[in-house]
């Protein structure tokens, strides 16, 4: 099982936007050198708390000082940017990364980033979709260009201005073929959408809010979808994200990861519950479609979303998420604001150094067993 790394983020509106930049970069950075897979970062461009305007921008200051870890954004929010700008810094990324870039996309949730952008009317989800058909048949086609999907509102010619021997009106291609990988992160128990990606080869990434026993239900859509188009789902593209705290001592796992009043825990779903209440979507905590709103508590979704303890404990947790949910492909976990950069810090290379060689030696052996 790899190991990856995502982050919305959120910090608190008392702290400074140069700082919080800064700490998000250094744990992507210590990802790296800890050896995770991977490290998503999330966009909004109206939201002071989640404080990355652009995931690609973001991701590229980090190319230099990363080795290995693919830089994910998490997500490019398709609906609110024209598919050739998206398609083109897209591919560029792929390139100055040489390849450690994974296209994480979404139509964009924030409905005041929509209204900004005058788009609070429209089917975001339906511009999602065309804008993905597009960005693809940018990277697939040769010229001249003369992209007219069907009901598709982007229409993408370069006719009378191209000069092709001296390089005028050639799209970039990606640096990996036939392109990168595309991940979409999934919030929704049961979800029709995996059903999409896994017909046309994108990949799952369960969000960290959503309650354990409603994951197996992403990867069973995403197998229907493979084999409808006559596939075969491959485990290893099927990424599950949690919230996660490894301690040196129970003690500490308990204030920081819940008791404590200035735990990044608490304050993280004090905002995911406020912001699920306001768009009515409080159904991504339910642990069934018919339980009572006033259930859903603070206390509930810290029981049933964060796992914290010290290593042996942690394990265990692990290893019982993946009896519930089947065998996955990559844990992510999920970062949060640096109240306590050192403990912060532990945690992450505890859960890299200690936690998930031990996860890996029990999955190992039971394969072994059967």
């Amino acid at each position: 099982m790899r190991l990856g790394y995502f982050t919305m983020p959120v910090h608190p509106l008392t702290r400074d936007w140069s700082q919080t930049l800064r700490e998000d970069r250094e744990a992507i950075i210590l990802a790296d050198r800890l050896g995770f897979y991977d490290a998503f970062v999330g966009e909004h461009l109206t939201d002071a708390c989640e404080n990355v305007t652009n995931s690609m921008l973001f991701q590229a200051t980090l190319i230099s000082d990363t080795k290995t870890i693919k830089l994910a954004t998490g997500t490019t929010n398709l609906s609110q940017m024209h598919p050739v700008l998206i398609a083109q810094n897209a591919a560029m990324f792929d390139h100055l990364s040489q390849g450690r870039f994974i296209f994480g996309i979404s139509p964009g949730a924030l409905s005041s980033d929509a209204e900004a952008l005058g788009l609070l009317e429209e089917d975001r989800n339906k511009i999602f979709a065309e804008a993905i058909d597009v960005i693809l048949a940018i990277w697939e086609r040769e010229p001249p260009y003369d992209i007219d999907l069907p009901n598709n509102r982007f229409k993408v010619a370069i006719n009378r201005n191209a000069a092709l021997h001296l390089g005028v009106g050639i799209f970039g291609k990606p640096f990996q073929k036939p392109r990168p990988e595309i991940v979409g992160t999934v919030v929704a128990p049961f979800s029709p959408g995996c059903v999409l990606m896994g017909k046309r080869d994108f990949h799952p990434l369960s969000a960290n809010f959503l309650l354990a026993k409603h994951l197996k239900s992403h990867w069973q859509n995403f197998a229907k979808g493979k084999a409808e188009v006559g596939q075969k789902a491959d485990i290893n593209d099927w990424r599950i994200a949690r919230n996660i705290f490894v301690a040196d001592d129970e003690a500490t796992a308990r204030a920081y990861g819940r008791e404590d009043g200035n735990s990044p825990y608490r304050f993280y779903f004090e905002q995911m519950l406020a912001k699920m209440k306001r768009s009515n979507r409080l159904y991504v905590f339910k642990s069934r479609k018919e339980q009572p709103d006033e259930e859903i508590t603070h206390d509930f979704v810290m029981d049933h979303c964060v796992i914290s303890g010290t290593v042996n404990k942690v394990v265990d947790a692990i290893l019982a998420l993946r009896e519930e949910t089947g065998d996955f492909g990559e844990l992510v976990y999920a970062g949060m604001d640096f109240v306590d950069p050192a403990l912060a810090k532990r945690s992450m290379t505890l859960l890299a150094e200690q936690v998930m060689p031990r996860v890996n030696e029990a999955i190992g052996k039971q394969a072994a067993a059967e």
